[in-house]
């Protein structure tokens, strides 16, 4: 479903991506975890285009990338993504908030679009709050909202930028849920979060990123028990006490 390959990237002269080399099978689940400042976040933005790279191929749903701007409008309305900030339209409803992109750019009735975003509103479990604006609702539902809107474009590939860590701590487990339900549907999806109970939860894989390089990458059992590399087991070392 995604393969990047030998992707390098620089801001200026810093190199954010480093070599990055991942295959992504339709309905796997990854968590990308690491530091701040490692490049998980521009490694995800980089699958659809919302970041440019310099080197190597990125290739969703069998299009690549590399290409021209028609390819990354064909991958954007594949990819749904989630990010810390919920990013909703301040002066629309939280069901116009849903419609929006449906109508705009699949071409799709407005009845159909509604029918639609109702439904991912039951399952994001607010479809009482459609007709309210996002500064009525808590960080928590917001957050819900944002996951509702971007499967209203009915995506293949889900995409979550530590969609939980501009929550407070009270509202993260009812984002979390809302990503395991999805998860539990077979969708494709790439997390970056430090919410390591998360990722033993849902992962397929965890991918261990630290400078811009991937130095890790297994099954959460194999993950947890046995990292291989020391910054890995210094990053583990840091989250648990942490969460302690």
């Amino acid at each position: 479903m995604i393969r990047m390959e030998g992707v390098n990237k620089w801001y200026g002269d810093f190199q954010v991506l480093k070599d990055i080399n991942l295959d992504v099978s339709p309905g796997e689940r990854i968590v990308i975890c690491g530091p701040s400042g490692s490049g998980k976040s521009t490694l995800i933005r980089c699958i659809n285009r919302l970041e440019t790279f310099q080197q190597g191929h990125v290739v969703v749903d069998g299009t690549d990338l590399t290409g021209s701007g028609k390819s990354v409008d064909a991958v954007r309305r594949e990819v749904g993504m989630v990010f810390q900030q919920f990013n909703l339209f301040s002066h629309l409803t939280v069901l116009e908030n849903c419609t929006l992109s449906p109508i705009r750019t699949r071409k799709v009735s407005r009845e159909e679009a509604e029918e639609t975003a109702m439904h991912y509103l039951r399952r994001v479990r607010i479809p009482e709050q459609a007709n309210k604006y996002p500064a009525q609702l808590s960080g928590g539902q917001q957050q819900r909202v944002a996951i509702a809107r971007a499967l209203c474009m009915k995506p293949k590939i889900m995409l979550f930028d530590e969609p939980t860590s501009a929550l407070d701590p009270e509202m993260v487990k009812e984002v979390l849920d809302t990503m395991v339900s999805l998860a539990e549907d077979g969708m494709t999806m790439l997390c970056v979060t430090h919410e390591m109970g998360f990722a033993s939860k849902v992962a397929h894989r965890v991918v261990f990123m630290a400078e811009g390089q991937i130095l890790e990458q297994a099954s959460p059992d194999v993950f947890f028990s046995q990292p291989k590399h020391e910054k890995t087991r210094q990053f583990l070392g840091q989250i648990l006490h942490t969460h302690a």
